[in-house]
């Protein structure tokens, strides 16, 4: 077992909560390539059908645990690559340190088991020391990822074109931890 967050998935399934750890690029591919067209759109804003070497060096390499934060939710028990339900990250912007984008990535099967709600409440308590603001463009029609967004803080979308929304979310100070 993980030594993480556990979490109890509305079904009932049983789930940790660990920080990244790099995964085989094989493993990355096959999960994105199980991601519906719909899932990718709305967590790429790309109708990509295979991920780039430069998507790959974003996702996996540029991790680094201080401005680009990332979480795993994983079955328990892990069995390797295939029992990551969804990750979710936070990367701070580096022309303004106090704001940063955000995405999480649920594969289809465990879509509305509440894997991006526990991974997001985990996410904002393990935030970069210093950003104060989510500010991230999401697919208009992703009700599911504006609605997540709401519950963040203090929100605003902002048409952007292309079917698209500037979100900007003042997050509460109280969510955050220490380093």
């Amino acid at each position: 077992m993980h030594k993480g967050e556990e979490v109890r998935l509305r079904d009932g399934t049983k789930a940790v909560i660990v920080p990244f750890r790099p995964v085989p690029r094989a493993a990355v591919e096959k999960a994105y390539g199980e991601l519906s067209p719909e899932s990718r759109f709305h967590r790429f804003l790309s109708s990509a059908p295979h991920l780039t070497d430069s998507m790959f060096h974003h996702l996996v390499e540029e991790v680094d645990g201080v401005d680009h934060i990332a979480l795993l939710l994983v079955l328990e028990p892990d069995e390797g690559p295939e029992s990551i339900v969804a990750v979710a990250r936070i990367i701070r912007y580096q022309d303004d340190p106090t704001s940063a984008d955000l995405a999480v990535t649920v594969r289809d099967k465990w879509h509305g088991q509440g894997a991006a709600t526990a991974l997001l409440a985990a996410l904002m308590r393990q935030r970069p020391v210093g950003v104060t603001r989510i500010v991230t463009a999401v697919s208009a029609d992703n009700a599911a990822a504006l609605a997540m967004l709401r519950r963040l803080g203090t929100y605003r979308a902002i048409p952007a074109g292309h079917g698209t929304v500037k979100v900007v979310v003042d997050l509460p100070a109280t969510t955050q931890s220490a380093p």
